[in-house]
């Protein structure tokens, strides 16, 4: 805190941190709660934050997709919209928007890191890891690997 500077109450600390980036209400109690001066006042606040539509779940898995998508399979960026705290139906939904897409995306990523194919099968095997460590499912990176179409 600066010299001179009010300290952020509770609220002003959540909309500092929603200013930035979308957050769910997990992320927010998680950060926010060392902050709590009374029992109950955490909650009072994101409940009245969620009232308003400062906290929306579907906004924070579209912001999530939207950043990385890109450079992520489903099975990572599942994994971090749970990891946000977020409930199975968003979640789910947030994937079945994915699902045509896995492949193409998959190819971008290869393309981007090596951009030409495997010249041993050492080099299949980095390039299938790079791939998995990415989130991509085993046949998706089998596909791109072997160069096969849709």
């Amino acid at each position: 805190m600066m010299p001179g500077r009010p300290a952020l109450s509770l609220k002003g600390r959540a909309l500092r941190y929603l200013s930035q980036r979308e957050h769910s209400r997990a992320e927010l109690e998680r950060k926010l709660r060392s902050h709590e001066e009374t029992p109950g006042e955490l909650e009072r606040v994101l409940d009245e934050l969620a009232q308003r539509g400062f906290i929306d779940h579907g906004r924070v898995a579209e912001s999530v997709l939207y950043r990385r998508a890109g450079k992520l399979g489903a099975l990572r960026l599942r994994q971090e919209l749970q990891a946000k705290g977020l409930e199975p139906a968003v979640v789910a939904q947030a994937m079945e928007s994915l699902k045509g897409t896995e492949l193409a995306r998959a190819r971008e990523v290869w393309a981007r890191r090596f951009g030409t194919p495997a010249s041993d099968a050492a080099e299949r095997a980095r390039q299938a890891r790079f791939l998995a460590a990415r989130g991509f499912d085993g046949e998706v990176v089998r596909k791109v690997i072997r160069g096969l179409e849709d």
